[in-house]
């Protein structure tokens, strides 16, 4: 059961690449109803069409598809890699002494004492 799974989706995966040789095949095996019915030339007495044009009308099909698919995947895949990079210019700045004093002196009488302590609303709580 697993080598059927293992075969079956190598062939679903490798199928894409051989879609022109499926419409191909697939024209051989219908070429003569497709060049009784469809055919442009069908009504002419030496026909040596026998349903090639069909046959160029589904390649080209299947090449503007393969192509229009090919161009969603490529604008999806622009869109996923859009990075924006910034570029920042870092200059070195030489560190500067600090000549103020950043504690206050502890020789003199604090100004002023609070006891209290905040306390949030009541109807917060």
């Amino acid at each position: 059961m697993r080598k059927i799974v293992i075969i079956f989706l190598s062939f679903m995966l490798l199928m894409p690449s051989f879609g022109s040789f499926c419409v191909y095949t697939a024209f051989k095996l219908n070429q003569e109803e497709i060049s009784k019915t469809i055919c442009v030339q069908r009504k002419m007495l030496f026909n040596s069409c026998n349903g090639r044009c069909e046959l160029q009308k589904s390649l080209k099909k299947y090449d503007d598809n393969e192509k229009r698919m090919h161009d969603n995947l490529k604008e999806k895949a622009e869109v996923v890699y859009i990075q924006n990079i910034i570029v920042t210019d870092f200059k070195i700045i030489p560190p500067t002494e600090s000549r103020a004093k950043i504690f206050a002196p502890t020789d003199k009488k604090p100004v002023s004492v609070s006891n209290a302590t905040f306390h949030p609303p009541s109807y917060l709580i």
